[in-house]
């Protein structure tokens, strides 16, 4: 199985998930919970396949990561972005399904409280996931050769 198709799936996935998040955040605004639920629904869905194809992707190339050739200034800002994102990723499951559960046993000032701080979260996750996507593969050339002395 060719599995170099599963980065540029997973930033579609990734960039899915923000505009089903926004979506979701403005049906809420506007009191329209059911569609917010479906909305938010979809979004969970959509980010627990990208979860999946992300953990097949890393299983099928034992875990190597794909270099980000930049050096210097580049590199840090490229760490520290993926840093962030990997870490606050580590939580979006655990809010997701804590906001899940509260939806639908109709907490809805608990789930507003916790939303505040998730959302943030989530959409980060997803919007850093599609640049950090960006920056390994199509803007992520190898680093040319020095001259050999």
């Amino acid at each position: 199985m060719d599995f170099s198709l599963l980065p540029p799936l997973n930033a579609a996935l990734n960039a899915t998930a923000t505009v089903l998040l926004i979506q979701g955040r403005r049906l809420a605004r506007r009191g329209e919970v059911e569609r917010h639920r479906r909305v938010m629904g979809t979004a969970f869905a959509v980010s627990s396949v990208f979860l999946v194809s992300y953990l097949v992707h890393k299983f099928a190339r034992n875990f190597e990561n794909t270099t980000f050739h930049a050096e210097g200034a580049a590199k840090l800002a490229y760490l520290g972005l993926l840093a962030s994102h990997v870490l606050l990723a580590m939580t979006v499951p655990v809010f997701a399904i804590a906001l899940i559960r509260l939806g639908m046993r109709n907490e809805r000032e608990r789930h507003r409280r916790l939303a505040r701080i998730a959302w943030p979260i989530w959409i980060y996750v997803s919007v850093t996931g599609v640049l950090i996507y960006l920056l390994l593969y199509p803007f992520n050339p190898p680093l040319p050769n020095p001259p050999v002395q």
